[in-house]
């Protein structure tokens, strides 16, 4: 009888096109397992643990109540698994983010030491980090190009689960599932449903209905126009490389630009990988002065800025866990541009609480939004965030979902509300700033560098 395979689940949270479950299978009976790994989950805000804790019950029922959760080092909680089992292989599906890297490569040498098989098979995205590559056989630094060859590149079909998948049962941590459960009660926002059937009857949802008017109206945040796949995408809960297929067949510019956001993901993804040291600091550096959080941050943070759309952008996070990507970039541009503070004290912020917060496209997208990133030429570009608002929300029904002090106002006057009568008259703070004058002190800062 052959050894059991241990299947170690991260951030490929389904049972759906799962190339690592596939070669697990293989190899005897399959002990899938997810370990709350502290330097991960005890540093994640209560959305993200809340998130994740919706995700992992969701996965447990994907796989017959058979998941086994640990919590600890998994440079320790693996091999003691293995151990407990007799298992001669860890199956995985490839890290390319820098801790997750780091992790990996210390489970790995524990595991080779011990003579067990560490297999990767897959990994999250449809072209692993580190395969799109230029003519000198080097990475991307801008978008469009990178795109070109992704396409060219190509990728798999989804993987189909073998027949006859023997799951294994483990003894998991009722205590780790009790951290679980704490986790999702103490969520401080409602949670839309987690796991491969809900994500599943989103994209169908979207495809049936949301994909033809993708192209023209994705960057109205005053309209249900966009996937909302991201919470799935995530964890893995879904694959794009499903998401591709499915879109196989299909023409038009909306199909286009869908799978052009999904590259967007998996270009972070390779920058990232080429670049880990800019996971925490400016990948071209600009040598602007920044200033320290204060007042304006907090401000920013809370929706109170008064700048509608930056507010309402800002308490729909808070709301929610989701800010829409126009949105997201309008704030972000108000945070590093108006308010003179460096990309990574947004990007924290963004983590505490998105639900979808993915490291690498929050990181990059920062940085894009700030001008020390992949962009040519971006430090030029400050984002009006009146105009911004008019142009995306122009009949002000974002502003006025989010911000109630401004429900009375009617149309797109809710964006400039110093222009009406009673724009002030239930409590909506004014302007903390001037947009005009920070916006001439951040290019002659940029401009001092």
């Amino acid at each position: 009888m052959s050894a059991p395979a241990v299947l170690w689940l991260r951030r490929d949270l389904r049972r759906a096109d799962h190339p690592a479950l596939g070669a697990a299978a293989t190899h005897g009976d399959v002990l899938p397992v997810f370990v709350l790994d502290p330097a991960f989950f005890d540093t994640a805000g209560p959305v993200r643990q809340g998130w994740l804790a919706a995700t992992l019950r969701a996965l447990d029922a994907s796989y017959e109540g058979r998941l086994c959760l640990r919590a600890g080092d998994p440079a320790t909680v693996i091999p003691e698994l293995v151990r407990e089992v007799g298992a001669a292989s860890v199956h995985v599906s490839t890290e390319t983010e820098p801790g997750g890297a780091a992790r990996d490569a210390a489970v790995r040498a524990t595991l080779a030491a011990a003579g067990v098989d560490w297999v990767e098979t897959g990994s999250p995205y449809a072209v692993t980090p580190g395969r799109v590559v230029n003519q000198s056989g080097e990475g991307y630094k801008v978008f469009t190009p990178f795109l070109r060859a992704w396409r060219e590149h190509g990728w798999r079909g989804p993987a189909v689960e073998p027949d006859g998948v023997r799951l294994l049962a483990a003894d998991g941590d009722p205590a780790a599932w009790r951290r679980v459960d704490a986790a999702l009660a103490a969520c401080p926002i409602p949670l839309p449903p987690a796991g491969e059937d809900a994500a599943r009857a989103r994209w169908a949802e979207f495809l049936g209905s949301g994909l033809a008017g993708y192209d023209t109206d994705r960057d109205r945040p005053d309209l249900a126009a966009t996937s909302r796949l991201s919470p799935y995408l995530k964890f893995g809960v879904v694959h794009p490389r499903t998401l591709l297929a499915d879109l196989q067949g299909r023409t038009g510019k909306a199909v286009e630009r869908f799978t052009a956001e999904l590259a967007w993901r998996e270009f972070y993804a390779d920058v990232l990988h080429r670049h880990p040291a800019s996971l925490a600091g400016d990948l071209n550096p600009l040598g602007v002065a920044y200033d320290e959080p204060g007042e304006g941050f907090e401000a920013w943070r809370d929706g109170r800025t008064g700048f509608p759309v930056v507010d309402a952008g800002m308490r729909q996070l808070l709301a929610t866990g989701w800010m829409h990507n126009r949105v997201r970039m309008i704030t972000a541009s108000f945070l590093t541009k108006d308010l003179h503070l460096w990309w990574p004290v947004g990007a924290r912020h963004f983590l505490d609480h998105l639900i979808d917060g993915d490291l690498a496209s929050n990181t990059h997208g920062w940085q894009w939004t700030a001008g020390t990133g992949t962009d040519a030429a971006p430090y030029f570009r400050v984002f009006n965030p009146v105009t911004q608002g008019e142009k995306f929300d122009p009949h002000g029904d974002y502003v006025r979902r989010w911000v109630p002090e401004l429900a009375h106002v009617r149309g797109a006057a809710v964006h400039r509300p110093w222009d009406v009568a009673d724009g002030y008259a239930r409590g909506y703070p004014r302007p903390i700033l001037d947009h005009a004058a920070e916006r001439l002190e951040a290019l002659a800062r940029y401009q001092r560098r």
